[in-house]
């Protein structure tokens, strides 16, 4: 047989579905405690780029809120136990390879979290705060939240 009719069967069995790929589970599949962290990550990641944009407008020279940074942290870390808590269940993923879709975001917003206990103890200590800690604080929550995001939806 010629190499190109071998394949042939491979590709319709993958254009007809039978290679092994499902569809996304739907939203209601997924567990309660992981749509829970979603939520309060993604209304973390909200109030995280509010605070940024404060703190870029005013170049750092006056801190943002603290009501609002402590919101933010509150609900960065209440997510992140969350997210925790929903890791210890059934591994989700795996046939989709995105096992290590939720572990991986859970160090990065562990990463950022480190980071953010950082910012609280420069403002207790009244300094100024930089803009590249800033910087690399959003851009591993943010990586995280996109990585988690994936998690849930095609999970």
């Amino acid at each position: 047989m010629p190499r190109c009719a071998q394949s042939v069967p491979l590709v319709v069995a993958l254009l007809d579905g039978r290679a092994g790929y499902r569809q996304p589970a739907p939203l209601g599949m997924v567990p309660a405690m992981l749509i829970a962290a979603f939520a309060m990550l993604g209304a973390a990641v909200f109030l995280g780029s509010v605070l940024a944009v404060l703190h870029l407008r005013t170049e750092g020279a006056v801190a943002p809120p603290w009501t609002l940074a402590a919101l933010h942290g509150l609900l960065a870390i209440a997510g992140l136990g969350c997210l925790a808590l929903a890791l210890r269940g059934p591994a989700r993923g795996l046939d989709l390879g995105m096992a290590s879709f939720g572990m991986t975001a859970a160090a990065l917003m562990a990463s950022a979290a480190v980071l953010g206990a950082g910012f609280l103890a420069t403002r207790l200590r009244k300094r100024r705060l930089g803009g590249m800690p800033v910087a690399v604080h959003a851009t591993l929550a943010v990586s995280g939240f996109v990585i988690l995001t994936v998690y849930v939806l095609a999970g």
